[in-house]
């Protein structure tokens, strides 16, 4: 139990939201499958959600359960319940044994089937322990927060079965390079190679070089891709404004915006929205590859 201090933590430079966050929600409430701009593990403590990710489709979430969700992955979550949980986001884990993450990385294989793990003693102390604290405080103290991050992350690494938690930390296996961080961060912002490049404190030619290395495809074809995921993702699933999603991608009309989009899927933004509302599946057009019109 928590008691009352003495001691304002908000005036203290150190007070933050912090990297555990706790959150109580009703039945029914719908979280829309959204891009982690983080790696995030969701700590379930009360009810049931249902999870839909790629490593997770259609599973379900229980009390003491817990997954991990990977920096750039989209989740989408219902509670069936009630629900009660803690959502843990990083970049990188506040290691306490080197050796051990390092090891579970090395051995880290893709899983025929992605299953929640369930938190053991020692890790279920900790959480309710957060919770606690996280109930009776108005304002957290980051420092204490992120000394629980470690001793979490101890507990992670270095008390669960090597098979089990290699299988769970398989998903960011592949972010374990901070080239693969600063992309993964970054790239949504990033208007141009060279805008890119510059962020990085790479020269043009080395940063090309590197990226292709890294994920196998010229990173302007990459970057054109995403720009086409993620406009077709906002005209399917968000009700946002045409123009506001132009913008949100750098384009500098509506024409050229729309010229993009027959490129790239075949119709206008505002048909395309109409085709997907009907139930009609959009695709990204093959020849449009490599081609920006903007």
């Amino acid at each position: 139990m928590f008691f009352d201090r003495q001691f304002d933590c908000s005036l203290c430079p150190q007070h933050s939201e912090g990297p555990l966050v706790y959150h109580q929600y009703l039945k029914g409430r719908h979280f829309p499958s959204e891009k982690c701009t983080q790696n995030c593990i969701i700590f379930m403590l009360n009810g049931e959600f249902l999870v839909n990710s790629d490593e997770y489709p259609g599973a379900t979430l229980q009390s003491k359960q817990f997954i991990l969700q990977a920096i750039g992955s989209k989740v989408e979550l219902l509670a069936l319940t009630d629900v009660e949980y803690i959502v843990y986001q990083f970049t990188e884990l506040p290691l306490v044994c080197e050796a051990a993450y390092k090891e579970i990385l090395d051995r880290a294989k893709e899983p025929v089937t992605y299953t929640p793990l369930t938190a053991i003693p020692q890790l279920w102390g900790l959480l309710t322990g957060v919770v606690d604290y996280l109930k009776g405080q108005s304002v957290a103290c980051g420092k204490y927060l992120d000394l629980k991050c470690k001793e979490l992350t101890f507990i992670l690494t270095n008390l669960y079965p090597l098979p089990q938690i290699c299988r769970f930390f398989f998903p960011i296996s592949t972010y374990t390079e901070s080239f693969h961080y600063f992309i993964m961060q970054n790239y949504e912002k990033m208007k141009t190679v060279e805008e890119f490049a510059h962020l990085g404190g790479y020269s043009i030619t080395t940063f090309r070089r590197l990226f292709k290395n890294v994920y196998g495809v010229p990173v302007y074809e990459w970057m054109l891709d995403k720009k086409r995921e993620g406009i077709l993702n906002d005209l399917q699933t968000t009700k946002q404004r045409i123009s506001v999603i132009s913008a949100r991608y750098g384009f500098d009309s509506l024409s050229h915006f729309a010229h993009f989009c027959k490129d790239s899927f075949g119709d206008t933004p505002r048909s395309l929205r109409k085709r997907s509302a009907n139930g009609e599946k959009i695709v990204i057009l093959k020849n449009s590859v490599g081609k920006d019109s903007h």
